[in-house]
């Protein structure tokens, strides 16, 4: 069953609770992360910190012309790449791709990448990241 609710410490335990939430994007705040530059704006709608996910980190980003996130790469996590509307310029291992509206590209851990919108309209697209930390996971202990 869909739960809507409006009280974010429900969102935020979502995940734990077993709760199914919807959520309107207009609900959720801008953000430029660290290693965004000149108006690389994200919206964090799946993630830990948002319903308590424990695989996926899953965000909608709106570059405006000009705007881009530096070079980088992840050890463990894979991520996808899926543009709404726009273009721009996505460097995968020094080469660059033309990405518009309906390309989707996956990026495998080790994978350097850098986003850059290159078009006159705004870059709009989907990033799903999973696992959400990019740390090794750790073998579980067996209880006793």
């Amino acid at each position: 069953m869909t739960t809507i609710i409006h009280d974010d410490n429900h969102f935020k335990n979502a995940a734990h609770e077993k709760l199914a939430v919807t959520r309107n994007l207009a609900e959720l705040s801008w953000v430029q992360y660290p290693g965004h530059f000149d108006q690389a704006l994200s919206k964090a709608i799946v993630t830990p910190a948002t319903v308590g996910s424990r695989f996926f980190d899953h965000r909608i980003s709106c570059y405006e012309p000009g705007a881009h996130v530096a070079n980088h790469v992840h050890k463990v996590q894979e991520q996808i790449y899926h543009v709404l509307s726009g273009e721009g310029v996505l460097i995968v291992d020094g080469e660059r791709r033309l990405v518009r509206a309906n390309d989707v590209t996956y990026i495998p851990p080790g994978v350097h990448h850098e986003l850059r919108c290159t078009g006159t309209d705004t870059l709009v697209f989907l990033v799903i990241t999973s696992p959400p930390d990019d740390e090794e996971p750790q073998p579980r202990r067996e209880k006793r």
